[in-house]
């Protein structure tokens, strides 16, 4: 038995609750205006329910541990979209699902529900006609959007790829009730590489209704996103470690240099750090082992070691130690204090709060002249990198199969068909052009937090 309690919520949500129907709405919800879904983050706390000697039920708290940020969808009536709740609690327990993978499928799952708000439709509604089944008109909605440029398409994409996976749920155990079909599957073969540069398929099931991203680039990188030219590169570092804090700066170059995603870097720990190798098979290059055991997290749980260039490790190693940062240590927790990224009030960086500082640096970006940052995103720190880090390595003579290896190893990939990307990349684009001894000159002539000698 559980107990799924949000603080504003008195009572826990009933298993039979579902929609309530607009006709059985009280009127005045409708007379004083117009209201959308909410999405909370409550506390889920396990119970183990046992009958003491009396025969009596006991219900006390189960030694699992709890879930702290577990995202809640509640109609504007306050009454729980429980199927969607329970979707969200049964991915939230799957190892396999990180919990920052549920809290955006159930954002994208928010979009849904103030669409039926707003159209006063029931999501389990399927009727004969389908230009009135919901699926098909928020597929529709979200395609407007992306026509009026108020939306981007790979967020249509992956919010219609969201909604059609609670479905999928809601199908399995029979919650939506309905003999109409929502939508006709398609086996699609995808190719790919595999580790010896053997091509492969697989194949997978998609639905009719899913979006395609039809403006997506033929040359584009993991999530969508392009690497920055080396002299850019340099700007916006010099831009940070001029302008911006001491942390931020140090984040991003730890991601343009060692190709970390921002979740392994906010991460780091001092411990980590101080058993970071050197390899033996590259000068000025040192190994931080990541993933499980390590308390540094990775995507999907994998486990690695990171390339980090001396200088930069230096420079890290230098900011665990110094006064600001040991400040902050003071202030944080005993489970906190090993991290080497901490706020000043010495708690840990989360990727949100990264976001916001990313926000504030690009609008300082554009107010100093430099239009190209924009729209910089931080993960484009890690396509940098690994666009440099493939090109060295065929301009090395290495064959595709051992440098697709070589930078699925040092990028954590989980699947070869990602690192092959970057090969796509260079072969479609003028990118080696822009990444061959410029890149490379910038990464080997680092100098430590002299960034303006970059370009040099």
């Amino acid at each position: 038995m559980s107990d799924l309690r949000a603080d504003t919520y008195e009572c826990p949500p009933k298993m039979n609750e579902g929609l309530t129907s607009y006709a059985s709405k009280p009127l005045f919800l409708y007379i004083i205006g117009y209201l959308m879904a909410r999405l909370d983050y409550i506390k889920y706390q396990n119970f183990e329910v046992s009958l003491n000697k009396d025969g009596q039920l006991k219900t006390e708290a189960s030694p699992k541990k709890a879930i702290q940020e577990l995202p809640q969808i509640f109609w504007n009536d306050a009454i729980s979209w429980t199927e969607a709740n329970l979707w969200a609690l049964e991915r939230a327990t799957d190892h396999n699902v990180h919990i920052e993978t549920v809290k955006r499928n159930m954002k994208h799952l928010k979009t849904y529900a103030d669409f039926l708000e707003d159209n006063r439709a029931d999501w389990r509604h399927f009727p004969f006609r389908k230009d009135e089944q919901p699926l098909r008109r928020f597929r529709g909605f979200l395609l407007g959007k992306v026509d009026d440029r108020s939306l981007k398409i790979s967020t249509a994409q992956n919010c219609m790829s969201a909604v059609i996976l609670f479905y999928r749920f809601a199908d399995l155990h029979d919650l939506v009730g309905n003999r109409i079909p929502m939508w006709k599957d398609r086996i699609a073969t995808i190719p790919f590489f595999d580790s010896s540069g053997f091509k492969r398929t697989m194949l997978r099931v998609s639905s009719n209704l899913s979006i395609s991203n039809r403006t997506q680039s033929s040359v584009a990188l993991e999530d969508g996103l392009l690497p920055l030219r080396a002299d850019h590169m340099t700007e916006l570092l010099r831009l940070t470690s001029e302008n911006e804090v001491e942390e931020l700066h140090l984040m991003l170059a730890t991601g343009f240099f060692t190709g970390a995603r921002i979740g392994t870097i906010t991460t780091l720990t001092v411990t980590g750090l101080e058993s970071a190798r050197q390899d033996s098979n590259i000068p000025g290059i040192r190994l931080l082992k990541v993933g499980p055991g390590t308390k540094i997290s990775t995507k999907f749980s994998v486990s690695g070691e990171i390339l980090i260039p001396e200088t930069v490790y230096q420079d890290l190693k230098r900011y665990a130690t110094s006064t600001n940062r040991l400040r902050r240590e003071v202030k944080a927790n005993f489970k906190n204090k090993d991290l080497l990224f901490l706020n000043r009030k010495g708690l840990p960086y989360t990727v949100s709060t990264v976001n916001r500082l990313v926000y504030e640096m690009r609008k300082h970006a554009v107010d100093a002249g430099m239009k190209q940052f924009a729209k910089f995103k931080f993960h484009q720190t890690r396509a940098t990198f690994g666009t440099w880090l493939i090109k060295l390595l065929l301009d090395a003579g290495y064959p595709n199969g051992v440098a697709v290896g070589i930078v699925r190893d040092a990028m954590l990939h989980k699947n070869e068909r990602v690192t092959f990307g970057y090969i796509k990349f260079l072969e479609n684009t003028k990118a080696k052009i822009e990444f061959a001894s410029h890149f490379n000159a910038a990464f080997t002539g680092l100098k430590q937090r002299d960034w303006n000698t970059l370009n040099a």
